[in-house]
């Protein structure tokens, strides 16, 4: 028998869909499309300004819009942007929007109706992001690139309005991938009016946007709840109004082991990534899905845009032994070549992700090559030579060296540790909360350290950033402080260039000079696991693990139980 799953939710109806008028017996008893998810790490603010994670992001998604957004492929389409052109020089944006696109009703608008968007709102939007009252994280998406004054300073030119409907953005030099950086949570479009009505609210007990839902309720570290946008200017092919769900939502279960057995009981729609005491549940150690999990749910797999690696401190002034093995590149591809990247996928990750032997940039990066990329596959007898050419024979009068990482890792760390100890190299593993870890990093503070970059936007120049002399760290993403002449005037040289395969090929070279000079130990290339109940349509995994729920519908299927919530 054929029967539609949906979640019940007949106790809270009245809580959540009560706005300010008495809920009818027939409304309280209807079927409401309710898709559930968690967020083991919380959530910090509902404030575009503040979507720094993977927490805030995505829940941001579900309540605002850009002008732009990316797709499953990781290709840029317009959102709030009708047309636009971009200057021959490449430093001129012109940017004509939708017409007819409100802010949700709230009563920070005259009569408590959301009014209509326009380009004084993106200009405020994007301006309030680089005001350091704002004190936003996201400000580096403008910074180094719109027009500056001759002192450095942010030009009050960069930004012009045309009419009420386009508006330009002009840059100090061309930027090819400013249409990605347009579709971050940072460049989403946001009201004056409610950020001035609510202040430092804005984004806790108030978030007013243009997006498929609205915020009916949040209590932290509890729960949250969106409704419907019931005035969502976007429709489906068949002119269906979109979003197709009634309501959001997001519970905060610490514990993703306590996460996914919730899942198993049906109480969530979805679930994204599994910890290393699920793993085993879910894929078999050749990394095939288990039969029984596969008939009991979705699953899809997909290339996710993390490179996880051991990162060294190349600055020579933070040593106190200027001939610190660590200052010797012979030493640091050593220690690269004496790791097994095939072994660590297969047995630590029951093959979850791809051996880290291509450079920095991930697989799931459209300029990847593995062909013209080549870093270190696992080679004992090489390490043994490099660390012998270096004065370390099987590692005699080699000193103890630390590695710090946080707790979440300390398996692969002893891992590394034995592996290591095979070529006579002895490595503590220092255990730290991440928060401590990365100012430490920022701070020139640590020598040798556990860390990962996940791609803001689809482009490699976001991977190679992190090297480029000028980012160094704490100001820049620079943190191991690497510096090389000829990977700098690369990196400048490919911001002029707008033709995408010739830019590929000086990303490529500028990798290999990265994989050659060994500021860092490329581990593996991460891949996405998103667990779907049966019934979840709509849903797609993508690369950069973002969570888009406007499409989403639940589907009709065979033998599924119906609950009462």
């Amino acid at each position: 028998m054929m029967v539609k799953r949906f979640t019940y939710l007949v106790a809270a109806l009245s809580l959540l869909f009560a706005c300010g008028k008495k809920t009818t017996e027939n409304e309280n008893s209807a079927a409401k499309k309710i898709f559930r998810y968690n967020q083991a790490e919380g959530l910090s603010s509902l404030d575009p300004a503040f979507a720094r994670d993977q927490a805030n992001t995505w829940a941001v998604n579900q309540v605002y819009n850009g002008l732009y957004e990316m797709d499953k492929e990781l290709s840029v389409v317009p959102a709030l942007v009708e047309t636009w052109n971009i200057s021959e020089d490449g430093k001129t944006y012109t940017f004509n929007i939708r017409k007819g696109v409100n802010f949700h009703d709230d009563p920070a608008f005259a009569g408590g109706k959301g009014r209509e968007v326009t380009a004084d709102d993106f200009i405020y939007s994007f301006k309030r992001i680089l005001d350091p009252k704002t004190a936003s994280p996201g400000a580096w998406i403008f910074n180094d690139k719109i027009l500056a004054n001759t002192d450095g300073s942010i030009s009050d030119t960069c930004f012009k309005k045309n009419d009420d409907y386009s508006f330009n953005v002009y840059l100090r030099k061309p930027f090819p991938p400013f249409l990605h950086i347009l579709a971050m949570p940072y460049a989403y479009v946001v009201p004056k009016e409610a950020v001035e009505k609510y202040g430092k609210d804005f984004g806790r007990k108030a978030a007013i946007g243009t997006g498929p839902f609205t915020l009916k309720q949040w209590s932290a570290n509890e729960s949250m709840t969106l409704l419907k946008n019931q005035n969502y200017w976007r429709r489906d092919a068949a002119d269906k109004p979109l979003p197709y769900l009634d309501a959001i939502q997001v519970t905060f279960i610490p514990d993703k082991n306590q996460a996914f057995r919730t899942f198993q009981q049906g109480k969530l729609e979805m679930l994204s990534g599994i910890e290393e005491g699920s793993r085993d549940l879910i894929l078999n150690r050749d990394g095939s899905l288990r039969k029984e999990f596969t008939a009991q749910f979705q699953v899809e797999r997909v290339p996710y845009l993390n490179t996880e690696y051991l990162a060294f401190q190349l600055d020579p002034s933070v040593y106190s032994d200027k001939k610190h093995p660590f200052l010797d590149k012979r030493v640091r591809q050593a220690l690269s070549y004496a790791i097994n990247r095939d072994e660590l996928v297969s047995f630590l990750r029951n093959k979850l992700g791809a051996p880290g032997v291509s450079g920095m940039v991930p697989v799931a990066m459209p300029s990847f090559d593995s062909t013209k990329v080549r870093g270190y596959e696992f080679n004992i007898e090489k390490a043994q030579k490099l660390l012998r050419e270096a004065g370390y024979s099987k590692g005699k009068a080699f000193p103890e060296i630390t590695l710090y990482c946080n707790p979440l890792h300390n398996e692969l760390m002893q891992y590394l540790q034995k592996q290591w100890a095979n070529v006579g190299v002895n490595v503590k593993i220092e255990i730290t909360n991440q928060a401590t870890l990365q100012e430490m990093a920022d701070g020139g503070k640590v020598q040798f350290w556990r860390a990962s970059w996940i791609g803001d936007y689809p482009d490699a120049e976001n991977y190679l950033a992190t090297f480029y002399s000028k980012n160094a760290a704490p100001v820049g993403p620079n943190k191991t402080r690497f510096k090389n002449a000829t990977f700098d005037q690369l990196y400048e040289k490919a911001q002029l260039e707008n033709d995408p395969f010739e830019r590929y090929e000086m990303y490529q070279l500028m990798d290999q000079i990265i994989m050659t000079e060994c500021p860092v130990i490329v581990l593996f290339y991460d891949e996405g696991l998103q667990l779907k109940q049966n019934y979840v349509a709509g849903l797609e995994a993508n690369p950069m693990n973002n969570l888009s729920l406007e499409r989403v519908d639940f589907k009709e299927v065979s033998n599924v139980k119906i609950t009462a919530q």
